[in-house]
């Protein structure tokens, strides 16, 4: 491996930014697939309510799980290796959950969704291999349009839901078999990813700092926080919106037009996120986030209407978009080459950590709060408010920290 391999391409990083949007959009589908249909299935085999919102945590929870273990591996085979393995567990997930479905088993749906977990783990790593070819005046664009592949995602995953939820017999087990074959045609695009694989560290190479001192970096240690919190709430609520507008009076079909507005609003942002980071700066960015998000709730909290469903839900997606998205780009310039595996593995372990707490915690919140679909899904949006003063607080701490303080 040259050196030449590593000096920054962005005629190659944008022919990559090309595939991996295409893999956002097509195997990305998957995602509002399952978050649409997850809890309302788990609430047709689930033995107690409560625990309607089970499958959708496990898919967070085993995300967490393999997220280490597979950002090792992309350090040391390679991009293309980790993401075809992604695609093989989101298979291997829509199998065991269609069998899942088709024998009534919850403890075999909810195995479905632990491998399914090891898809969405690798899927969140298309936003660092975008950057990884990049010049630091693209990055922030690359992670942007990237995520902007989303929006096709929005669009192809919940019409696919309205098509084949009810197509057979069991309900939703068609939509898993559709899971299967969006994993199974959508790998073939990693053949076309161009990104090198990272060269083994000479014996005298920097070893780069530990996961502690790079968790103790301030700029580290608040883009974690405020990619966890936005991606946290997100999945918060996010998790609970099917169950709520069905809850609340609405059919399946207006859960799946709510959720795919939302999505719709995670994405279509993106074609211009990255613009904005540069012009105005990437504290800004994460802040004006984190600022939606809280909307979002107010919003929410306004009453059960279907236009607050989707206003709440737009809101959402589009702070979601700037607070992750800000935090990532905040991330991904905050650490050197050689210890990329380290720390996008350690970061991603805790976003995900704090996306499987609030996922448990939703379908808690949402079903056993009260009694009632509006008692629960006030409880939810309610539970947003105290992360977002940690994230917010966490941010305005390193604006206003002295420029060149060590840590």
């Amino acid at each position: 491996m040259t050196v030449s391999e590593y000096t920054p391409d962005d005629g190659r990083a944008k022919r990559n930014v090309a595939v991996l949007v295409m893999a956002q959009a097509i195997l990305g589908a998957q995602m509002p697939m399952i978050f649409t249909i997850g809890g309302l299935a788990g609430q047709s085999l689930a033995p107690n309510p409560c625990f309607a919102t089970l499958p959708i945590s496990l898919i967070v929870l085993g995300s967490m799980l393999s997220a280490t273990p597979v950002s090792a591996l992309m350090q040391r085979y390679g991009r293309r290796a980790g993401f075809f393995l992604g695609a093989g567990g989101g298979t291997l997930g829509g199998i065991v959950g269609a069998l899942g479905l088709y024998y009534a088993s919850f403890p075999l749906f909810l195995l479905g969704s632990l491998f399914t977990g090891l898809y969405m783990s690798a899927h969140g790593f298309y936003r660092f291999a975008a950057a990884d070819t990049a010049s630091d005046a693209f990055r922030p664009k690359a992670i942007s349009y990237v995520m902007a592949g989303g929006l096709l995602s929005a669009l192809i995953g919940p019409q696919v839901v309205k098509v084949t939820a009810d197509a057979m017999v069991v309900p939703f087990m068609g939509t898993y078999f559709a899971v299967i074959a969006v994993n199974v045609l959508g790998s073939l695009l990693f053949l076309f990813l161009d990104i090198p694989r990272p060269p083994r560290p000479a014996e005298d190479a920097p070893r780069g700092r530990s996961r502690r001192d790079l968790l103790a970096t301030p700029r580290i240690a608040v883009a974690v926080i405020c990619a966890m919190v936005s991606y946290a709430l997100m999945n918060l609520v996010m998790t609970s919106t099917p169950l709520a507008v069905v809850g609340c009076g609405f059919d399946k079909a207006n859960a799946a037009d709510v959720v795919s507005s939302h999505v719709l609003a995670m994405y279509v942002p993106s074609f211009f996120t990255g613009h904005l980071i540069a012009r105005f700066g990437v504290e800004k960015i994460v802040a004006a986030g984190l600022v939606i998000l809280a909307a979002a709730g107010a919003v929410a909290l306004q009453g059960v209407e279907l236009g607050n469903f989707f206003l709440a839900l737009v809101l959402l997606g589009i702070g979601w978009n700037f607070g992750f998205i800000g935090a990532t780009t905040m991330l991904a310039g905050a650490h050197e080459a050689h210890e990329r595996g380290r720390m996008q593995g350690l970061n991603d372990l805790i976003v995900f950590g704090g996306v499987t707490v609030a996922s448990f915690a939703s379908g808690g919140l949402m079903n056993c709060s009260g009694g009632t679909a509006q008692a629960g899904w006030t409880a939810v949006n309610l539970a947003m408010a105290p992360f977002l003063v940690l994230a917010g607080g966490a941010l305005i701490w390193l604006v206003l920290r002295p420029k060149g303080r060590p840590a």
